[in-house]
This record gives structure tokens, sequence and C-alpha cells, in this order.
């Protein structure tokens, strides 16, 4: 078991229930008496590079359960993509600091991060333990069965649908929204959740694990306003054509790229405009509207899962056990067992670190433009309890006969 200080980190994007996640790592640590000092690093990795350090040991426990009931993240984030040179220096500071348990909330990249960090100790022959902590509202982990983040925001993105598809049945027309998720659609996919009639939207969901073609999109969304006379659409922000390239993305070399050299998608509402231009111009419908949920989704307050806040709380806590208990490095894992209820594990960091998982085929329907029964079931535990629901007159039985208007 090793002795000294605990550093404690967040990266990528804010979520609902990160701070749990932070808070279950630095409450767990105070348990065992081999820790020292717990440091909570500002602004992620970059914290570290700075020796931009909070003594979160210093922190009332009163204080800490408000902070993990609160959304975003409480020591900051950073969107800095490490290379070996820059995790060198992040394993100098450590060292430095006589820290011997680094955990690092993040997702796919953050746990790449962890990765070499691992390597840079083992190289240098100095105990250190690094754990990755699970995050990411995009559900895109491999190894998981979820991921600490999304469930809040999948119920986030269900409310908001179904709050427009009401919108929408009142005033009748097209309504597409634009949703977070450059290569998984697993939180676009939340849209279906919010769907109690059968007519209800959305009516349409592309995801992007399959191809978007805007003319087959078009002569959909003709075919649902014939059906219905009104249309509601989800639209993954990374939706793509054949080729591969972002619908939502202009061809410009001034078009904004983020640290991994991804084009910024995100908020920047181009995809919507550009599909309300496609169906307002060919097919002369006058009541068209579309938004981009963008950043609304990830921290959005009042509107988080139970189920989400319990869980970040706990892979939190499990990777302290496992980090003091064990002798591995590793990125803490949820696994579903049964309906519903999850167990963790610890797995290797090369099996998370870098890589992306997709929806599974069998959570897409045949189409392509909705998720089966398979994704419901799926999803709908993860939401939590006191998930809203929407209802309607009974218009179809109350019906008054009409006098001056009758059939003739």
């Amino acid at each position: 078991m090793l002795s000294g200080k605990v550093v404690v980190a967040q990266g990528g994007g804010p979520t609902a229930v990160i701070n749990q996640s932070m808070v279950g790592a630095v409450a767990e640590s105070r348990k065992f008496r081999n820790v020292d000092l717990i440091y909570g690093a500002l602004h992620g990795v970059r914290g570290i590079i700075d020796e931009d350090f909070l003594d979160l040991t210093q922190e009332t426990t009163n204080n800490l359960e408000m902070v993990a009931a609160t959304p975003s993240s409480a020591l900051g984030s950073t969107r800095d993509k490490p290379d070996l040179k820059y995790c060198h220096e992040i394993f100098r500071v450590l060292q430095a600091h006589k820290v011997a348990y680094f955990f690092y909330i993040g997702g796919n990249d953050s746990s790449d991060t962890v990765r070499i960090v691992s390597e840079e100790a083992e190289k240098a022959h100095y105990p250190l333990r690094c754990i990755h902590i699970p995050k990411t509202i995009d559900n895109d982990l491999v190894e998981n069965d979820h991921t600490p983040g999304y469930p809040s925001a999948a119920r986030f993105v269900a409310q908001a649908f179904m709050g427009a598809n009401l919108d929408n049945w009142s005033l009748p027309g097209v309504y597409l929204s634009v949703v977070m998720g450059r290569h998984s659609g697993f939180l676009t996919a939340a849209s279906a959740l919010g769907k109690k009639f059968p007519d209800d939207g959305p009516h349409l969901i592309y995801l992007p694990e399959r191809v978007f073609d805007i003319e087959a999109f078009v002569a959909d969304v003709q075919r649902v306003y014939a059906r219905y006379g009104r249309c509601v659409a989800a639209i993954s922000e990374g939706v793509h054509d054949a080729a591969g390239a972002p619908i939502g993305a202009p061809v410009s070399k001034e078009m904004e790229r983020d640290a991994h050299g991804n084009v910024q998608l995100s908020g920047t509402g181009a995809l919507a405009d550009l599909l309300i231009e496609e169906v307002r111009t060919k097919l002369k419908i006058k009541r068209v509207r579309a938004d981009t949920l963008g950043y609304l989704q990830r921290s959005f307050i009042g509107c988080v899962s139970d189920v989400d806040q319990r869980e970040a709380r706990e892979v939190g806590e499990k990777a302290v056990q496992y980090a003091i208990w064990g002798s591995k490095d590793g990125s803490v894992a949820i696994q579903r067992t049964g309906f519903y209820s999850v167990d963790y594990k610890l797995v290797p960091l090369t099996s998370v670190a870098g890589k992306t998982r997709t929806m599974p085929d069998e959570f897409i329907s045949s189409s392509g433009t909705d998720v089966t029964d398979a994704f419901r079931l799926y999803l709908r535990p993860l939401l939590g309890s006191g998930m809203p629901d929407a209802y309607r007159l009974r218009s179809e039985s109350n019906q008054v006969a009409r006098i001056l208007r009758t059939a003739g």
C-alpha cells in the first residue's frame, strides 16, 4: 500500500454529475491513513503542469456534498490533448509533490493521458497508482455499459424533445433539433424516450452510425409531413456523407477546430441552418424551425438522473479502492448486471485509451431513422425516477358532430 498525496483532476466537457465522481474520490481517500493530503488540480492536467492545486483535505464534508450535487466541473477542466512530452511534465510535477495516487476523471482522451503518465512512472520506477475515472455525455467509452454523465444528458434530451413535440403538435410544422455526438449517436437516440403516443415526435432520428444523405432526408421529412401534417426530427451533430465528411462542416480553412484537430460542430448552428434551408426550399413548407441544443445538454441543472448521480459517485469511490487496495493502474468500468443493477471492474488503460464506442446495430432500426425497443430498454432505467409524462385530450371519442360543415 503506497503512502503519499492524492491528486484528482477533471478533463474534457463538464457534465451534470462529474463532481459526484470528484467528491467520491476525495471522500473515499480521506478514509485511508496512508493518504497524506488530497489535491485538486485546477483546469485538469493544465493545472498539474502549472502546479495550480487546491488542498481539498481542508474542504468541509458539508461543502463537498453540496458541490457534488452541483453540475459542471468544480475544479475546472481543459481541452488540452497531452502528448508524451506533456505527460512527462505531468509526471515530473506529481513526483516533485510526492504524489502516490493520480485520479483523472474524463473520456477516452483523458484515459490515454492516464496511460502515458502511468508508463512514465513505470519507466522511472516511481511508485504511482494511476486510475482513470469514466465520464462523458457521449457514452462512447469502450468496456462500459454506459458512462457517468450520459444518463443525465440523455434525460435532458428526452425531456427537451417531449416539450418540442408538444409545441409542434399545437402549431404544426417541421421542427429539427441538432444534438451532440460526433461519432456516437447515443445522445441523439435518447430523444426517442420522450415519445408517448404513436404519432409523437421525433418522427425521424439521424445518427452518425449511418450515412446521411440530404436528398433522402428531405424525402423522409416530406413523407412524415404528408402523414401527420407535421414533422419532428433529431439529428446528431456528427452526421456525415458517404465519404465521411460532416454535413454541418462548411468547406473552409477558417472553420474552428479543437485541440484534437476536429472541426468544431457543437454550438455553431451550421447544420441546423443548412437543413432548414433545404426543407424550406425543396418542400415549400412555411413553418420550419430548428434548434441546436449545444452546451445545454451537458450541465443542465435540475434535470439530473438519480441513477447517474449514484453511479458517478461510486466510480469515484471504486477508483480509490482499486488504487489503494490493488496493485494495478487502470480504468474503472461500469458493467450492467440484471435489470437493473451494475457492478464495477478495473480494466486495462490500453483497453479504453483512445478508443471510441458507437451505437450497436441492434439499437438502430432497419430504416436507419429510428431506434429499436432494445435501445429503449437499455436507456430507460438510466434516466432515473420521476421522468415527466405528457397527456392529451380525448379528441376522437369526445368529438362534437358538425352542423354546418357536414360531409357531402
